[in-house]
């Protein structure tokens, strides 16, 4: 099943950026304006971007949706992600648990604030507020200007966080609760409505109790569905590798062997010849 994290907090106004605090209006204007559409932002290691799926800074999810909101008189961002298996194997052990977001001010022609880009790391004194001063003080000799997406492009102090993952629903999860929607609506009019309603309700309510249980077993046999079948390509492999070993076995000579001759009897004109 697909994987969301829970909203988790990202970005405080005032906190520390490489460049300048961050303003309320960027918050604010980064919930507004996020649209996966217009620009999807990832979330990645240590703000570096590789070219190569097999590199260590790889990306590792996807920004699924931003929200502001005003904590203690200070305005908050908070993100959701859709994580791949490395950074939820990642988060359970303890690792990389804290982000920091980018962030920029004015985002290609729209000259509003828009969130790019999310890191996560194991040491906040990489992004901490002695490293994000010294850059913002020396910005030729920053050692963030060549991993920004844009130079206008700001990196924020990092975070501790606490990620928590939900799995989606499938498409039955979707029907179930559309259908529970429904029954909703009907509960609503039976209030107001002679027994028979009630009846009906009482009947939906079995339909979608039956649909759920149908669901999770449906999502159960999915999953031992999809092991078989991942066991038996292991196993595809593991006898291909053993058969090609074989193979190579069976066209390898023995050591110190020597090939017969070739019989002539079969050739007249090569045959040997006995002298009596």
């Amino acid at each position: 099943m697909p994987i969301k994290s829970k909203m988790f907090r990202v970005a405080t106004e005032g906190a520390t950026t490489d460049g300048r605090n961050i303003e309320r209006s960027w918050l604010v204007q980064a919930a507004k304006n996020y649209n996966r559409n217009t620009f999807g932002a990832r979330v990645n290691m240590e703000h570096l971007r590789s070219l190569y799926p097999d590199s260590a800074f790889r990306s590792y999810g996807d920004i699924v949706s931003v929200e502001a909101k005003e904590e203690d008189g200070k305005m908050r961002l908070y993100a959701e992600i859709a994580p791949l298996p490395e950074l939820v194997a990642l988060s359970k052990a303890g690792q990389k648990i804290y982000t920091s977001i980018e962030i920029n001010p004015k985002f290609a022609d729209t000259g509003e604030a828009y969130l790019v880009g999310l890191a996560v790391t194991d040491n906040p004194a990489s992004l901490g507020t002695e490293m994000l001063s010294f850059a913002a003080k020396n910005p030729q000799a920053s050692p963030f200007a060549s991993r920004k997406s844009h130079p206008d492009a700001l990196f924020s102090e990092a975070v501790q966080i606490d990620l928590a993952f939900d799995e989606e629903a499938e498409d039955g999860g979707k029907f179930s609760a559309k259908l529970r929607e429904i029954l909703g609506k009907f509960s609503a009019k039976a209030k107001g409505d002679d027994a028979r309603m009630g009846e009906v309700v009482a009947v939906l309510e079995e339909v979608a109790e039956t649909v759920a249980a149908q669901d999770a077993a449906f999502t159960a046999q999915v999953k031992r569905t999809d092991t078989l079948t991942n066991d038996l390509a292991e196993l595809k492999k593991a006898f291909g590798d053993l058969k090609a070993v074989v193979d190579k076995i069976d066209k390898t000579p023995a050591p110190n062997y020597t090939q017969r001759p070739p019989a002539t009897g079969s050739n007249a004109s090569g045959a040997a010849q006995t002298d009596c």
